[in-house]
């Protein structure tokens, strides 16, 4: 009869937890969303190999140690070319290594095409996973906007949209993400950042519009863990596309009033018409486009078996607050930018 040991049992549990590791490609992986997923499938014991031109140093995310952080960094392989150029790509990746490839950065299809091409006929590969946006949408007066939705050729994203034709094309095995606004800790784009900037000077929020366009936000811990959960799903995601964010939509007066709340501030917002402005050539007045935004997630919580974390907006906006901006302030990192507010108020200032 055979006797089982504590240590047989666990061996048997890091061996059945092996045989679910596979080889992943991330292209990116430095900034924010690529960071988050990088850490995520590392956390699940994936072998992960990052690609990207090395011009960005890896940082640690949200909640991570830095003893975390320096075995992530020491587990994977760094890989450093220009990933439009075949020859580099040729030259450093061997597709026939890889189970996984996450797309994170590519905005135009010179940048998907030249990657794609190199896993063509590999039969190892599962899934290429590709990061779109839900900017490819036609705007609709049927909301939310579901996979299913029409999209814009004429789109700003155009480039994200024909990256996903040319994986279909190609006849590679492919899903695509398509999220809202990517929120969270290490944010480049000056979503949160907006708000927070101005409740914390205790300046108005300029708002275009009535401010009760809804908007989708969601957090990039909630997006990397959509997107690792493709792994072992290829059968349900094969050919699909997924949106992101947390499960409801606010309006952009809302947003103002979540950052409010965090901070423990009254906010003051003022509405105006963007169309009776000229602002500085280069400067954005506002974070987001002035229309209803946002999408439905049934399709990734139903094949994925997922669900967001973070699914109110203020959870998203405190963790910025908290792990991102009181850290940027501290350190003299904000713009402090408001030469456009300053345009508005100056001119509500005489319409008053």
């Amino acid at each position: 009869m055979m006797t089982t040991t504590r240590g047989s049992i666990l061996g048997l549990l890091l061996l059945a937890a092996n045989c679910n590791a596979f080889n992943v490609l991330v292209i990116g992986g430095t900034r924010f969303s690529g960071a988050y997923l990088w850490k995520e499938l590392f956390d699940r014991g994936h072998d992960v190999t990052v690609y990207n031109r090395g011009k960005t140093s890896p940082k640690p995310v949200a909640r991570e140690s830095d003893d975390a952080f320096q075995a992530r960094i020491t587990a994977a392989t760094s890989l450093q070319g220009d990933r439009t150029s075949p020859e580099d790509l040729k030259r450093l990746i061997d597709p026939s290594k890889y189970d996984y490839v996450f797309d994170m950065n590519a905005r135009e299809i010179t940048d998907t095409k030249p990657l794609a091409e190199l896993f063509v006929g590999q039969s190892n590969l599962k899934q290429y996973v590709f990061m779109s946006s839900a900017g490819v949408y036609l705007k609709s007066e049927e909301m939310p906007h579901l996979e299913r939705d029409p999209v814009d050729p004429n789109s700003r994203h155009k480039g994200k949209l024909d990256s996903e034709n040319c994986l279909k094309e190609l006849g590679l095995p492919w899903c695509s993400f398509r999220p809202t606004y990517i929120c969270g800790p290490l944010n480049y784009n000056p979503v949160e950042r907006y708000f927070f900037e101005r409740v914390d000077a205790d300046r108005p929020v300029c708002i275009p519009g009535h401010g009760q366009h809804l908007t989708g936000l969601g957090h990039v811990e909630d997006l990397a863990v959509a997107m690792a959960n493709c792994i072992g799903r290829e059968s349900k995601t094969n050919g699909k596309v997924y949106n992101c964010q947390n499960s409801q939509a606010i309006t952009f007066d809302g947003v103002a009033k979540a950052a409010g709340k965090v901070l423990g501030k009254e906010v003051e917002i003022i509405h105006y018409n963007p169309k009776e402005f000229t602002f500085p050539e280069g400067k954005k007045a506002f974070p987001m486009r002035p229309q209803h935004f946002f999408t439905g997630i049934h399709q990734a919580m139903e094949d994925l078996d997922w669900a967001p974390k973070y699914d109110t907006v203020e959870a998203i906006m405190r963790d910025g607050y908290l792990n991102d901006f009181v850290h940027v302030k501290a350190a003299g990192g904000l713009k402090n930018d408001f030469v456009c507010d300053d345009i508005v108020i100056e001119k509500s200032k005489v319409m008053a």
